[in-house]
């Protein structure tokens, strides 16, 4: 088995390309972020090479988080500031050499024309990113955290999938989110499987290190595994005021460690 340190929570007490350094030290299989545009692309895809670790994936800027935006991919009205930052993304992803960029919906009242808002920018974004081979991913996130997420079930994220038929358009399957809003994970992951896209996760309720909380990740994660998931588990998880490195005691369950 396989993981991927995400950046956006893990060794954030160091600049990027220096994180990337410490996942590989710290013995991960691959890096992924949230938002690296305060940092030269050059130097991020130096990390990598020096590495040898792949950014599987990153996000689209989210907006104004100070004024409460959470993504703009379906906010009515902002369409052009929308795919600007997809744009943004689908470039540096590419500068980069990273796998994938998670285009963020936001928050809205949940109606028709943010859906219809959020497919369109969908279309553009993967359309965007297909010649580069690149894909899209979408991630239903609980509306305990975030209120009022656009896309908070994976009900709706396969629907939009479907009626899309963009192959390059999938699902991020982040056992966190969905615990909190669906559960029943290692059956859910088995249902949309095929439209899955990247699997991260976190302990349970308080997002913090894997090796606690109410999900055996012990259990689950080699079971998504013997369901023919090969790709790098993304640990996506806040690691408390001791830091990353002291955080990491789960890696050894699966003999994940650095030599």
């Amino acid at each position: 088995m396989l993981f991927s340190a995400n950046l956006g929570f893990l060794f954030t007490d160091r600049p990027l390309p220096d994180a990337i350094r410490a996942a590989a030290r710290a013995g991960f299989a691959a890096v992924e972020c949230h938002f690296p545009y305060d940092f030269a692309a050059a130097e991020v895809r130096a990390a990598l090479e020096e590495t040898d670790l792949p950014m599987l994936g990153l996000n689209t800027w989210p907006g104004d988080r100070a004024a409460g935006d959470f993504g703009l991919a379906a906010l009515t009205g902002r369409e052009e500031e929308a795919r600007a930052v997809i744009r943004q993304a689908v470039e540096y992803a590419q500068a980069i050499g990273a796998g994938a960029v998670h285009v963020m919906a936001g928050c809205t009242n949940g109606g028709a024309e943010a859906e219809a808002v959020f497919r369109a920018n969908l279309v553009y974004a993967c359309d965007l990113a297909a010649p580069l081979g690149l894909t899209i991913l979408i991630e239903p996130i609980n509306t305990r955290d975030v209120p009022g997420y656009h896309l908070s079930s994976t009900a709706h994220a396969a629907s939009v999938i479907a009626a899309l038929r963009r192959g390059n358009l999938r699902m991020m399957f982040d056992c966190y989110h969905l615990q909190i809003m669906e559960g029943d994970l290692l059956r859910r992951f088995a249902r949309y499987q095929p439209i899955i896209g990247h699997v991260q996760f976190a302990g349970v309720p308080d997002r913090g290190a894997p090796d606690q909380g109410e999900v055996d990740y012990r259990w689950l994660l080699p079971q998504i595994a013997a369901l023919g998931w090969q790709g790098p588990f993304g640990a996506e998880y806040r690691p408390g005021d001791s830091g990353t490195e002291a955080s990491l005691a789960w890696m050894s369950w699966f003999g994940a460690t650095a030599d």
